[in-house]
C-alpha cells in the first residue's frame, strides 16, 4: 500500500461511502411521503417502508460530522490555515453547484427554472432545487466554531468531557420535550425560549457540536474490544431505531391516501431530527462498529478510498442525477423498496463515476 493510503483512517473512507449512500436513500424515499400539499403518502404499504427505511438511515448526516471532526478537531494547524483549506475545499465547490443548481433544469422533475429569481435568493440561502446543501452550510457554521472549541477541549479532562457530552445528550430530548410543551401549553417553548426568544437555556451546548465533542472522546478514549464494542452499540442503535421508526408511524393517519399540509411530515419527521436522542443513538452506535474496520486490501484501495475522496462531490451532484434516475426508475411499475433502492444505487454509481473523473482533471478539486 502507498504512502498515501497508509496516512489514511481506513475506517473512516467506509463509513463516508456508506453514509454517502444513505443520504441518497434517504432522498429516494422522500417522494414516497412528501408531495401533493406537502405530505403526500399513496397507501400503507408506501407508509411501511417509508417508516421502515429512512429510520435506519437520517443519522447519515451526523455522521459526516463526527468523520470530518475526527481528523480535524482539534485544529491542528495555525486558524488561517484551516480556514484556507475548508475555503478551497468545501466553499468554493458549494457555490459551483448551488449556481448550477439555480440555473440548470432538472430533468423529470417537470419543473420550470427561474434562473434570475434561483440567483437572486443564493444571497442569503439555498434553492428549492438544492435543499440538500443545507447541510454544507451548517458544516461551515461548525468549522467556524472549531478553532474556538478546540482549546476547550484540549484542556478538558475526560470528567468534564463526559459531564458535557451529558448535558448534550439531555438536549437531543429537546424534539420530544417541544411536543410535550405543545400538549401543555400550546406552544413549543421550553427553558426560555420564547417567540421574542430563541435563545433558551439549552440552546448554547445543543446542535452539531456535540457530535464534534463525541468523535473526539471516541477517538481518544476509545479503544474497545469487537466484543465490547457490539455489546454497547447494537442495544444503543435497535432503541435509537425504535424510538425512530415508532413516533414516525404513529403520526401517521390510518386513512389512505395522505395529503395534508406540510406540518404533518415535520410533526412525522420530529424522531428523524439530526439532533435527536433517536438519531444521535444510531449515529454513535454505528460509528463505534465502523471503528473496528480496518480491511485493506484490493477492494478498499480500488474502490472505497477514492469513492471516499470524491464523496463531497457525489452529495453535491447526487440530486441531478437521481430526480432523473428516479422518475424512471418509478415509471417501470417496481414495488416502493425496489424503486428506492434501485434508484439509490444508480444515482450513486453515475455520481461516483463523475466525481472521481472530475477529482482527477485540472481544477477537479473546486469542482468536488
Amino acid at each position: 500500500m502507498d504512502n498515501t493510503m497508509t496516512q489514511r483512517v481506513i475506517f473512516l473512507d467506509y463509513l463516508r461511502v456508506v453514509a454517502c449512500m444513505m443520504v441518497i436513500l434517504v432522498h429516494a424515499c422522500e417522494p414516497f411521503y412528501l408531495g401533493g400539499e406537502g405530505t403526500y403518502i399513496a397507501n400503507a404499504y408506501d407508509a411501511f417502508w417509508v417508516t421502515i427505511v429512512d429510520s435506519a438511515l437520517r443519522c447519515a448526516v451526523p455522521l459526516f460530522i463526527m468523520t470530518s471532526s475526527y481528523l480535524l478537531f482539534p485544529l491542528k494547524t495555525e486558524t488561517s490555515c484551516f480556514f484556507r483549506r475548508r475555503f478551497t475545499r468545501v466553499v468554493i465547490p458549494l457555490a459551483v453547484w448551488s449556481v448550477l443548481y439555480a440555473i440548470v433544469p432538472m430533468w423529470g422533475s417537470g419543473s420550470q427554472v427561474d434562473a434570475v429569481a434561483n440567483l437572486k435568493n443564493l444571497l442569503l440561502n439555498f434553492n428549492m432545487h438544492s435543499g440538500h446543501l443545507w447541510f454544507v452550510y451548517m458544516l461551515l457554521g461548525v468549522y467556524i466554531a472549531m478553532p474556538i472549541f478546540s482549546p476547550w477541549v484540549e484542556k478538558l479532562t475526560k470528567k468534564g468531557e463526559q459531564i458535557f457530552l451529558a448535558a448534550w445528550a439531555f438536549t437531543t430530548l429537546v424534539p420530544f420535550l417541544n411536543q410535550i410543551a405543545i400538549f401543555l401549553y400550546g406552544r413549543a417553548e421550553i427553558y426560555g425560549v420564547a417567540n421574542w426568544n430563541e435563545f433558551g437555556t439549552l440552546y448554547y451546548i445543543s446542535g452539531f457540536m456535540g457530535y464534534v465533542v463525541a468523535a473526539h472522546y471516541i477517538r481518544k478514549y476509545v479503544d474497545w474490544s469487537w466484543k465490547k464494542t457490539l455489546a454497547v452499540a447494537i442495544p444503543m442503535w435497535i432503541v435509537g431505531y425504535a424510538v425512530a421508526a415508532t413516533w414516525f408511524w404513529c403520526q401517521i393517519p390510518t386513512t389512505y391516501p395522505v395529503n395534508q399540509p406540510i406540518d404533518l411530515a415535520v410533526l412525522m419527521e420530529q424522531s428523524w431530527r439530526f439532533c435527536s436522542a433517536s438519531i444521535a443513538l444510531t449515529a454513535i452506535a454505528l460509528f463505534l462498529i465502523f471503528k473496528k474496520i480496518n480491511c485493506s486490501g484490493w477492494l478498499y484501495n480500488n474502490i472505497v478510498a477514492p469513492i471516499s475522496k470524491a464523496s463531497y462531490g457525489i452529495y453535491l451532484m447526487h440530486m441531478f442525477v437521481l430526480v432523473a434516475v428516479f422518475s424512471y426508475v418509478s415509471s417501470l411499475g417496481i414495488a416502493t423498496p425496489w424503486v428506492m433502492f434501485v434508484s439509490t444505487i444508480v444515482t450513486f454509481t453515475i455520481c461516483a463515476i463523475i466525481s472521481v473523473i472530475i477529482s482527477k482533471l485540472p481544477g477537479g478539486k473546486y469542482i468536488v
